[in-house]
Protein backbone atom coordinates (compact mmCIF):
# COMPACT_ATOMS: atom_id res chain seq x y z
CA UNK A 1 0.00 0.00 0.00
CA UNK A 2 1.26 3.55 -0.56
CA UNK A 3 3.95 4.82 1.78
CA UNK A 4 5.40 8.40 1.49
CA UNK A 5 6.92 11.43 3.56
CA UNK A 6 6.52 14.86 3.30
CA UNK A 7 8.31 17.60 4.74
CA UNK A 8 6.76 21.35 5.17
CA UNK A 9 8.70 24.39 7.08
CA UNK A 10 6.82 26.72 9.04
CA UNK A 11 7.16 30.08 10.06
CA UNK A 12 6.07 29.65 13.74
CA UNK A 13 7.36 28.33 16.71
CA UNK A 14 7.30 24.97 17.27
CA UNK A 15 4.77 24.60 20.55
CA UNK A 16 2.52 26.44 18.31
CA UNK A 17 2.84 24.53 15.48
CA UNK A 18 2.53 21.17 17.53
CA UNK A 19 -0.33 22.72 19.12
CA UNK A 20 -2.32 23.00 15.88
CA UNK A 21 -1.68 19.20 14.09
CA UNK A 22 -2.54 17.88 17.90
CA UNK A 23 -5.59 19.75 18.28
CA UNK A 24 -7.58 17.01 16.67
CA UNK A 25 -10.62 17.99 19.16
CA UNK A 26 -11.40 21.01 16.50
CA UNK A 27 -9.96 19.47 13.26
CA UNK A 28 -13.92 19.66 12.06
CA UNK A 29 -13.94 23.26 12.62
CA UNK A 30 -10.48 24.33 11.06
CA UNK A 31 -10.46 21.55 8.36
CA UNK A 32 -14.03 20.93 7.86
CA UNK A 33 -12.96 20.21 3.88
CA UNK A 34 -10.78 17.24 5.02
CA UNK A 35 -12.20 15.93 8.65
CA UNK A 36 -16.34 16.72 8.63
CA UNK A 37 -16.82 15.16 11.61
CA UNK A 38 -14.61 14.24 14.79
CA UNK A 39 -15.97 12.37 17.59
CA UNK A 40 -13.66 11.80 20.67
CA UNK A 41 -14.10 8.24 22.64
CA UNK A 42 -11.51 8.57 25.23
CA UNK A 43 -8.53 10.62 26.65
CA UNK A 44 -5.63 9.44 28.77
CA UNK A 45 -3.12 11.42 29.23
CA UNK A 46 -1.06 11.97 26.23
CA UNK A 47 -2.96 9.23 24.52
CA UNK A 48 -6.18 9.37 22.89
CA UNK A 49 -9.04 7.52 20.64
CA UNK A 50 -11.20 9.31 18.32
CA UNK A 51 -13.60 8.73 15.50
CA UNK A 52 -13.20 10.42 12.39
CA UNK A 53 -14.34 11.25 8.98
CA UNK A 54 -11.36 12.17 6.94
CA UNK A 55 -11.69 13.13 3.34
CA UNK A 56 -8.75 12.34 1.16
CA UNK A 57 -8.41 13.67 -2.40
CA UNK A 58 -12.20 12.39 -3.63
CA UNK A 59 -12.54 9.85 -0.90
CA UNK A 60 -14.57 9.47 2.46
CA UNK A 61 -13.07 7.54 4.98
CA UNK A 62 -14.60 6.30 8.55
CA UNK A 63 -11.81 5.38 10.90
CA UNK A 64 -11.32 5.06 14.43
CA UNK A 65 -7.69 6.55 15.68
CA UNK A 66 -5.15 6.40 18.24
CA UNK A 67 -3.75 9.88 18.59
CA UNK A 68 -0.12 9.83 20.79
CA UNK A 69 1.34 12.93 21.38
CA UNK A 70 4.99 13.58 23.00
CA UNK A 71 4.36 18.01 23.14
CA UNK A 72 6.33 19.22 21.31
CA UNK A 73 8.29 16.66 19.30
CA UNK A 74 5.91 14.34 17.84
CA UNK A 75 2.33 13.49 17.03
CA UNK A 76 1.67 9.80 15.62
CA UNK A 77 -1.59 8.89 14.56
CA UNK A 78 -2.42 5.12 14.49
CA UNK A 79 -6.18 3.73 12.34
CA UNK A 80 -7.49 1.30 14.94
CA UNK A 81 -10.68 0.43 12.86
CA UNK A 82 -12.62 1.56 9.96
CA UNK A 83 -11.62 1.74 6.25
CA UNK A 84 -8.04 2.43 6.37
CA UNK A 85 -7.14 0.06 9.55
CA UNK A 86 -3.55 -0.64 10.05
CA UNK A 87 -2.41 2.98 8.58
CA UNK A 88 -0.09 4.71 10.44
CA UNK A 89 0.56 8.70 10.52
CA UNK A 90 3.73 9.61 12.41
CA UNK A 91 4.55 13.70 12.38
CA UNK A 92 7.73 14.81 13.56
CA UNK A 93 8.48 19.02 15.06
CA UNK A 94 12.00 20.34 14.68
CA UNK A 95 12.55 23.53 15.87
CA UNK A 96 14.32 25.69 13.30
CA UNK A 97 16.19 29.28 13.92
CA UNK A 98 13.42 31.15 12.14
CA UNK A 99 10.44 28.47 12.27
CA UNK A 100 9.49 24.21 12.50
CA UNK A 101 10.24 21.63 10.36
CA UNK A 102 7.37 19.22 10.20
CA UNK A 103 8.18 15.93 8.67
CA UNK A 104 5.32 13.28 8.21
CA UNK A 105 5.73 9.95 7.57
CA UNK A 106 2.24 8.23 5.90
CA UNK A 107 2.02 4.24 5.58
CA UNK A 108 -1.46 3.93 4.13
CA UNK A 109 -3.45 0.52 4.79
CA UNK A 110 -6.36 0.86 1.93
CA UNK A 111 -9.49 -1.50 2.38
CA UNK A 112 -11.85 -2.86 0.05
CA UNK A 113 -13.64 -0.22 -3.25
CA UNK A 114 -10.55 2.50 -1.96
CA UNK A 115 -7.79 -0.36 -2.55
CA UNK A 116 -5.64 -0.35 -6.01
CA UNK A 117 -2.20 -0.46 -6.14
CA UNK A 118 -0.14 1.25 -8.67
CA UNK A 119 2.08 4.14 -8.74
CA UNK A 120 -0.45 6.35 -9.81
CA UNK A 121 -2.87 6.13 -7.19
CA UNK A 122 0.39 6.31 -4.37
CA UNK A 123 1.01 9.47 -6.35
CA UNK A 124 -2.61 11.09 -5.77
CA UNK A 125 -2.99 10.31 -1.86
CA UNK A 126 0.67 11.60 -1.57
CA UNK A 127 -0.69 15.01 -3.65
CA UNK A 128 -4.15 14.77 -1.77
CA UNK A 129 -2.38 14.31 1.85
CA UNK A 130 -0.26 17.29 1.16
CA UNK A 131 -3.21 19.30 0.74
CA UNK A 132 -4.24 18.51 4.09
CA UNK A 133 -0.71 19.12 5.18
CA UNK A 134 -0.68 22.52 3.07
CA UNK A 135 -4.07 23.85 5.06
CA UNK A 136 -2.48 23.10 8.68
CA UNK A 137 0.89 24.95 7.70
CA UNK A 138 -1.39 28.10 6.66
CA UNK A 139 -3.51 27.32 10.42
CA UNK A 140 -0.04 27.57 12.04
CA UNK A 141 1.51 30.68 9.92
CA UNK A 142 -1.78 32.69 10.60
Amino acid sequence: MPKFSLERIVDAKREFVFEIFSDFENYSKLFPQHFPSIRVRSVRNNVSVVEEYLNLGDKEFLIMVKHVSDAPISHDVFVIGGDAKGSIFKEKFLELEHGTKIMVEVDLRIKGKSKISSLFVKNTYEQDYGKILDDFVKIAEN
